[in-house]
């Protein structure tokens, strides 16, 4: 016989000492070795984590950094002569400074050593001398000369770009858009005291000239360019019309992009809005005081799209006003902030060339620079004694040249890249160009070169909580009602086929669950929508009239069916109530909705989208609905048999012990399998991209769309440039995201632990 582990008396034969120290010492490896790779897993989450916030705060943080101007360099202004600057240029490259001075002198100079490259001056009609001088907004680079015979010469400073080996070389160039030979503005022939220009946008041709003469009078030329048909040379076509007189003090008129409205202001600090728009009366159409009693508008100045406009004042003050339409049609100008104001004189006023942004200088040479959106002054600096005449921004917004009283002129280095983001901007209400009222508005982006981007985070937060509520509401009662059920009162075997097959859902892609909402759901709610909302009130009504049925059924068929069992027989009651629903849809939208129930809906006022929140609620449901299931119905089903046993055995029902100790005890895992749901439908982003109509409202509204941070994120990032305020915006979104649910996370923890912590001694 073989040797085997018992002796010749049948008793067992214990290892030896020294093999049970090995074993043990085995042992203690394992465990040691698994509490590290546990806590190395646990850590390496961590630090991931952590390297995702680092990671999305440092494309955050330059949004905080404050404006700066820095190495300055000093220098006289290149071929000065008597005359100081009416207007300073610079071009995108920052190689070249142009100044136009009024006496018609248009001087080019290189900005690393101040040498001249050209100068060249304005000519009108011989007999007639230079009057006054006026720009348009500083990305047409337009300006205009007035001269005392009513006339006007329209130029642009333009570069040629070439690359001789290899190298960047910028040639300085005039344009004239509409000839070299003057253009009369005035039919009368009066000397022009003050005159602008404005090139047509959006739509608008041609090019505006509007000009008060010295007889006080507001006259203006419409400027087109018309082309032969046989070709050659264009032609300048101008139509020139006198608006009438006005009051002797109105100065500085300035012209809308659109060509339809002339700003002035007069010597008592009053605008004038003068309407040119031929569809409506020509002439004055409203006037308002825009500064306080005693002080004088010293300048006026258009913002980028020429939608609103700077006023500055004598006492310092600076404030951004808007033509506002009124229920009768009519504009009116109204105020819509003011900025930090100076303790002087406002002496000038340069608008950024493709922002809302724009800087000011006084009698005292300080600098302040300015946002309108985020109605916040990012910079004020005292960058000389004398007071300042002209300023320009290049149009990248890297350089900043400045010329004070005393002929000199002043060029920095400028940071300026995110002026337009504040607290404000982004979770308050903001009174944008064009709107009556402040209001939250997603819209960052558009096709035109003078829109205003309005970043507000607030309906992107709305729109993620929407999404995620109405998800919740439809999933969560659910997929826990389903878990106790499955965990407590179902049969084994149907829980073997039920709980898999629930479970398997969360397999579906998302994108697949938007798919067939977007182009499928979204159409049948719409069309169906009587029998939807039958269906959500007559299945629980139907489950409820079951079970009130079945209770007063006759106890011999009732033992018929087994324990465990009784949710088969809902099957049909599903069918029923939906195949009710569906037959009398069409007679209950005759009876309470006209007919047409999307229709009512408009008629009481409520908004109907096609891909709206009932539609995202439903199809969020089902991705979230597994979640839920799954963890919840773990906690319900480990809840230890002997306190169900022993609750039973004392006489409790099956009911109340799955109320007062099933559902006590399995407490804290329901709620982390509910906030674990929630936090999946915060995060949702496929399904709420191709099911909703992506539209940022501030609503709750379950027949509207929203926009959610994640969705927002994955349709916008790909089309931002990289380093833009847009682009810094998005990660912010998505660290208010990781915020968000790092904080939802942490205290849904809390809770949990203070559950367990209270029906851990059951």
């Amino acid at each position: 016989m073989g040797q085997n582990s018992t002796g010749s008396a049948g008793k067992a034969i214990l290892p030896s000492r020294a093999v049970l120290e090995k074993r043990q010492r085995r042992r203690n490896l394992k465990d040691s070795a698994v509490k590290w790779l546990i806590r190395a897993g646990g850590g390496a989450v961590v630090i991931s984590l952590g390297l995702i916030f680092v990671y999305l705060f440092s494309e955050v943080a330059p949004v905080l950094r404050g404006t700066s101007i820095d190495n300055p360099q000093r220098f006289e202004a290149p071929a000065g002569g008597d005359a100081s600057s009416e207007r300073l240029m610079l071009e995108r490259y920052s190689d070249i400074g142009a100044r136009l001075t009024a006496d018609g002198r248009i001087v080019f100079w290189k900005l690393d050593d101040q040498s001249v490259l050209k100068t060249q001056r304005i000519e009108g009609n011989p007999e007639a001398e230079i009057t006054s001088f006026g720009s348009g907004e500083p990305r047409t680079r337009t300006h205009v000369y007035g001269f005392s015979d009513g006339s006007a010469v329209v130029l642009e400073d333009a570069y040629k770009l070439t690359f001789p080996n290899d190298q960047r070389v910028l040639i300085p160039q005039l344009k004239y858009p509409f000839g070299t030979d003057p253009l009369q503005v005035d039919p009368q022939g009066r000397a022009l005291r003050q005159v602008t220009v404005q090139p047509g946008s959006s739509g608008a041709s041609g090019a505006v000239i509007a000009a008060l003469t010295v007889d006080d009078r507001l006259v203006m030329a419409r400027v087109r360019t018309r082309q032969s048909f046989l070709g050659g040379a264009a032609e300048a076509e101008v139509s020139a019309r006198d608006l009438g007189a006005v009051d002797p003090g109105v100065t500085a008129p300035i012209v809308s992009t659109d060509l339809s409205n002339i700003i002035a202001h007069d010597d008592a600090g009053r605008l004038h809005y003068f309407n040119i728009d031929d569809r409506k009366p020509l002439g004055l159409a409203d006037s308002a005081q825009a500064v306080a009693d005693g002080a004088d508008i010293t300048q006026l100045r258009f913002l980028n799209g020429s939608k609103s406009w700077i006023v500055g004042g004598s006492d310092g003050s600076l404030t951004q006003w808007m033509l506002v339409r009124q229920d009768d049609n009519r504009f009116t100008l109204t105020p819509m902030r003011s900025f930090d104001a100076h303790d002087a004189a406002v002496t000038a006023i340069a608008a950024d060339y493709g922002r809302r942004g724009f800087a000011t200088g006084d009698a005292d040479g300080v600098l302040q620079l300015h946002y309108s959106t985020s109605h916040r002054t990012t910079l004020r600096e005292q960058v000389t004694e004398q007071p300042i005449v002209a300023i320009a921004q290049s149009p990248v917004d890297e350089q900043l040249l400045i010329e004070h009283a005393g002929g000199e002129i002043l060029l920095y280095e400028l940071w300026n890249e995110h002026p337009d983001l504040s607290f404000s901007a982004l979770w308050s209400k903001v009174l944008y160009e064009g709107r009556e009222e402040p209001a939250y508005v997603w819209q960052a982006s558009s096709g035109s070169n003078t829109f205003e981007p309005k970043m507000s985070m607030v309906p992107l937060t709305i729109g993620t909580l929407k999404a995620a509520l109405f998800a919740m509401i439809f999933a969560a009662p659910l997929a826990i009602a389903g878990a106790i059920y499955t965990a407590y009162f179902m049969t084994p075997r149907m829980r073997q086929t039920v709980k898999p097959t629930i479970e398997l859902m969360e397999a579906l892609p998302t994108v697949i669950l938007g798919f067939l909402a977007g182009l499928w759901l979204a159409p049948f709610v719409e069309a169906n929508l009587p029998m939807i909302f039958m269906v959500l009130i007559g299945l629980p009504t139907g489950f409820l009239l079951a079970a009130m049925a079945w209770q007063k059924a006759p106890q011999a068929l009732r033992e018929r069916v087994p324990a465990g069992w009784e949710a088969a027989m809902l099957v049909p009651v599903v069918v029923l109530v939906v195949w009710v629903s569906a037959a009398l849809s069409p007679w209950a939208e005759l009876w309470f909705f006209n007919g047409d129930m999307r229709q009512w809906l408009t008629s009481v006022g409520i908004t109907y989208d096609q891909r709206n929140a009932l539609v995202v609620g439903i199809a969020m449901g089902f991705a979230v609905i597994p979640t839920i299931f799954s963890i919840a119905e773990d906690a319900v089903f480990t809840v230890p048999k002997h306190l169900t046993q022993g609750s039973l055995a004392l006489g409790a029902s099956s009911w109340q012990t799955v109320t007062r100790v099933v559902l006590l005890t399995a407490s804290p895992g329901i709620f982390s399998a509910v906030m674990i749901g929630f936090g999946r439908a915060v995060g949702e982003t496929m399904i709420v991209l191709m099911a909703t109509g992506n539209s940022p409202v501030v609503n709750f509204n379950i027949f509207e769309g929203m926009r959610t941070l994640s969705a927002n994120i994955a349709v916008e990032l790909p089309e931002t440039a990289v380093g833009s305020t847009h682009y810094r915006v998005l990660f912010f979104a998505a660290l208010v995201l990781l915020l968000f649910t790092f904080v939802v996370n942490t205290v849904s923890e809390i809770v949990r632990q203070r559950l367990r912590e209270r029906y851990s001694n059951l």
